[in-house]
């Protein structure tokens, strides 16, 4: 029993790599063990070649890699959440658990994000006759069951629901008439842009889910002014939100897959839902990335928008590094929304070392962890000039359409973390 890991290298699929699950422990899914090889004519041809590697730091080689639990590059390709539901229903499975870990991951991980995917779970193409396309009136009049719609029609939707996340969520490909296909059924010559098309959390009827939803492309818009890595901008059309991919690129009849790992996999962190520090995460991705100080003023970016916005769903599967040719560096921001007023009540997930819950981190002692990076008083001056952006930011929200309920909840939260941020400027330098 094993797998094999194809990676999109050179502008082609290749064989990478097999995972073998240890059978012993195969009912506890991603918590169980398992050895992972790269294919021999792979390492033969990429040898020592970073770019090659299946996530950076694995070097390519004939080792044996031995796992006590699945690797977490593995785990990215899962589909999760809403994804993973539809599975389990196209399965005609009812009951979850990790005992279904290796099924999903080679019958559903034939599509996901990034440039990795399981050469088992990829669906033959379908026949001409049914590389059916669909208008985007379809797709925001059936809403959530656009995929069965679709289906019924003759439609190859398998690699629609290779992704993660609990709202419900399809990876589409836009065909150069516009049509709507999803991810695998399209050729890469007919391609002109991919998408993931989202929609509200739990229940429709719930204010607060649309709520969510219709705010998360204003506020990729205030992450923009704010000095973020942004994608495109997202649109949001009555009650479905199209959000073009990033790890996609197309032009002259072709479609370049870029490499994309999330947090957690960068940091090596094995299952799911495991408490991780800002810190961990930051010793990881420094590592790797590119331009180290560069990236590490991104990070903190993010974390203080993320506080000062209340998107407490910063887990580290909602953060990722993008790899292309001639770059390292963390994706642009995505799932970036006011997740406070999500139903669930969802917490702030992720925190720095010594954070305490219900305030912000202590940002002194955060310039202090990185003083072999960059000089702390220069961070300091920094996070405090940021401090007056900050302040501004319900200006910010207004100017970009954020409802206004949400920036009546925020405006006195935004001021306390503001003057937090003013509170570093190191004394008599201005």
């Amino acid at each position: 029993m094993e797998c094999h890991i194809e990676k999109f290298i050179n502008g082609q699929w290749r064989t990478a790599a097999t995972f073998e699950p240890n059978p012993r422990t195969l009912e506890s899914g991603v918590n169980g063990g398992g050895w992972l090889q790269y294919d021999t004519d792979y390492a033969v041809a990429f040898l020592m070649n970073k770019r090659a590697e299946l996530i950076p730091g694995l070097k390519v080689g004939f080792e044996l890699f031995r796992y006590e639990q699945w690797p977490p590059l593995l785990v990215d390709l899962l589909p999760g959440g809403a994804g993973r539901r539809a599975w389990l229903k196209r399965m005609q499975v009812e009951k979850d658990g990790p005992h279904m870990d290796w099924h999903m991951l080679v019958k559903g991980a034939g599509a996901p994000p990034g440039d990795l995917r399981i050469a088992e779970a990829v669906a033959p193409p379908p026949p001409d006759h049914f590389r059916l396309g669909f208008p985007r009136r379809d797709i925001i009049e059936q809403r959530e069951n656009f995929l069965e719609y679709a289906e019924e029609r003759g439609a190859h939707i398998a690699g629609a629901s290779s992704v993660q996340g609990e709202a419900p969520k399809y990876l589409l490909a836009e065909d150069h008439g516009g049509l709507f296909h999803a991810e695998g059924a399209l050729a890469d010559t007919r391609a002109h842009q991919f998408w993931l098309v989202k929609f509200p959390r739990g229940r429709r009827s719930d204010e607060r889910n649309q709520l969510v939803l219709r705010n998360e492309a204003p506020y990729l818009e205030v992450a923009r002014r704010f000095g973020i890595r942004t994608g495109e901008p997202l649109v949001y059309e009555e009650g479905v939100l199209f959000v073009p991919r990033f790890d996609r690129k197309t032009g002259e009849g072709h479609v370049k897959r870029l490499g994309m790992h999330s947090l957690c996999a960068v940091a090596d962190i094995h299952g799911f839902g495991a408490a991780v520090n800002h810190d961990t995460y930051c010793k990881a991705l420094l590592q790797i990335v590119t331009d180290p100080a560069k990236e590490l003023r991104e990070y903190l970016r993010r974390d203080i928008l993320n506080l000062a916005l209340r998107n407490t769903d910063n887990h580290g599967r909602n953060a990722a590094l993008l790899i292309a040719e001639d770059r390292v560096q963390l994706s642009p921001i995505f799932d970036f929304a006011p997740m406070f007023l999500d139903p669930e009540g969802i917490g702030r997930v992720n925190r720095w070392e010594n954070e305490q819950a219900g305030g912000q981190p202590e940002w002194a002692a955060i310039c202090d962890k990185f003083k072999d990076l960059v000089p702390p008083l220069e961070t300091r001056k920094w996070l405090a000039d940021l401090g007056s952006v900050v302040r501004r930011l319900p200006d910010t929200m207004q100017e970009e359409h954020v409802d206004d309920y949400i920036i009546h909840r925020l405006a006195d939260w935004i001021g306390e973390i503001a003057a937090g941020l003013e509170d570093v400027r190191p004394r008599n330098w201005r």
